[in-house]
């Protein structure tokens, strides 16, 4: 049965129905957390937390690190409210590469990953942006560090929209609509998934 689109001036589910889907490697989308739901004895180990982008830019920023010390990592520095999955953090360290955030290098066995200077540099200038993703009073609120992240998401897409629109050729801009179209249709297609 075929479903229309919410009206966007119209009801919204709750965005923790939601099911992240990955968009264009060109922008900032956060990869997100797991998405196990809740089962009788609390939520899976995939559960959604908070912001794992945000959580490995700013460890890494301390010291170079592995996959598991991060999870290691934000399990202690949320008190145990977080524990983000292997399948959520090593995507996220997989688009850092690509963005030129952090290089790989064998230690003790281990592929580490360490901030490069455009790294640094990220952190730097967005740290408030990037704010305590292991925060535990908000992550045990629920959808509020949920929210966090889609919001900081957004706003790094519009900062790469803002730019292609101030410095790209039209060739470049027309593409970039044709992203950011294809992005929306990604969004409403997730709501109507859920609805299924």
């Amino acid at each position: 049965m075929h479903r229309t689109p919410p009206n966007p001036a119209g009801p919204h589910r709750h965005p923790r129905r939601a099911r992240r889907a990955g968009g264009p490697r060109d922008f900032d989308w956060d990869l997100g957390p797991g998405r196990g739901r809740p089962g009788p004895r609390g939520p899976r180990r995939g559960r959604k937390g908070g912001d794992v982008r945000a959580a490995a830019l700013l460890l890494l920023d301390e010291a170079p690190a592995h996959g598991y010390h991060l999870i290691q990592q934000i399990a202690a520095r949320s008190e145990g409210a977080w524990s983000p999955s292997p399948g959520s953090i090593y995507p996220v360290l997989q688009q850092l590469e690509d963005e030129g955030f952090i290089d790989f290098e064998r230690v003790d066995g281990r592929k580490t990953a360490t901030l490069t200077d455009a790294g640094k540099a990220y952190v730097e200038e967005h740290r408030e942006t990037l704010g305590e993703p292991w925060d535990p009073e908000q992550l045990r609120r629920g959808g509020d560090a949920e929210s966090g992240a889609l919001i900081t998401s957004v706003k790094t897409l519009n900062a790469a929209t803002r730019q292609v629109m101030t410095v790209g050729s039209l060739a470049q801009q027309a593409k970039a609509a044709e992203i950011v179209n294809e992005a929306r249709r990604q969004l409403y297609g997730l709501l109507a998934d859920d609805d299924a």
